[in-house]
């Protein structure tokens, strides 16, 4: 386990899959990580990438030919080396080699910076397309909060507060883990979502383009709370396992195939595109209280 810390805010990370475990705030002595209880949901905050979701049937073509990819890629499960640590920030590298190649045709490095300053915690994606050629990709985050953060907390106390007033409508998965053609209406002229379990049966609450580029996980009644900045990624997605005491916050550049995919990685939907020899950075935040 990697440890970094600075002020308030004490962080570890596990070099496998450079998967954030801990966020704990040594002023309120709260943690604010999901434990990994797999009785429900065995992990913390995987990485999404090179692709985030479900491919239809698994399966991808670019020039002519099939690629096999599982949900969410292959980042989640791989060993990361840790290429720089100091007291407060540390990053993660994760370069292509022939297993990665055998499943997603492009070299590439992929950095992950954590960096700590005081209350809030900044986590940067920096992909290099180490490659001759343009590189199609996807890449996301996956935090788990802890719900309810004050052990005298219900579940249902909690709610998700955006910064702007929406109207997104949300946009069902199939059972085979693809985004329908045609969304349902969710937010009705409001900033808030109020925290039930039962949101989620049906799988992730899927959204597209919000105005916000915050949310705050908050109880009204009470403290400890964070607020969650996700500039930069068009789609977020909120999650939670069938009973779970968490909820995830899910902030994607990029999403899983619809029903009506070609399968085609250089048409998917969301989809980035990085020319040879150039970068793509995206951070996201988590300030705590």
């Amino acid at each position: 386990m990697v440890v970094i810390e600075d002020g308030i805010l004490k962080i570890s990370i596990h070099p496998k899959g450079a998967e954030l475990q801990s966020i704990y705030n040594k002023s309120n002595k709260t943690e604010y990580m999901w434990s990994g209880d797999p009785a429900f949901w065995g992990k913390h905050s995987p990485v999404l990438f090179p692709i985030v979701g479900t491919l239809k049937k698994d399966t991808y073509y670019h020039k002519g030919k099939a690629y096999t990819l599982s949900r969410h890629g292959f980042a989640r499960d791989k060993e990361f080396s840790v290429s720089n640590q100091k007291p407060a920030t540390v990053t993660f590298t994760l370069l292509s080699d022939e297993a990665t190649l055998a499943v997603f045709p492009f070299t590439f490095r992929f950095d992950i910076n954590y960096t700590v300053i005081t209350d809030t915690l900044k986590v940067t994606y920096l992909i290099t397309n180490t490659g001759k050629e343009d590189m199609y990709f996807s890449v996301g985050g996956h935090p788990a909060f802890k719900v309810p953060l004050a052990y005298e907390n219900s579940y249902d106390e909690y709610i998700l507060e955006f910064n702007e007033t929406e109207e997104a409508p949300r946009w069902p998965i199939s059972p085979e883990g693809l985004i329908e053609s045609k969304p349902t209406p969710f937010f009705d002229h409001t900033e808030q979502i109020a925290l039930k379990k039962e949101l989620f049966c049906n799988d992730a609450i899927v959204l597209k383009q919000l105005k916000s580029t915050t949310v705050r996980l908050m109880s009204e009644t009470t403290e400890p709370g964070l607020l969650f900045d996700y500039s930069g990624f068009p789609y977020l997605g909120i999650w939670a396992a069938k009973d779970a005491d968490f909820v995830c916050i899910e902030p994607w550049c990029g999403i899983a195939d619809s029903v009506d995919t070609n399968q085609q990685l250089a048409e998917k939907e969301g989809i980035n595109e990085l020319g040879a020899g150039l970068q793509f950075e995206r951070t996201w935040s988590v300030k705590v209280y």
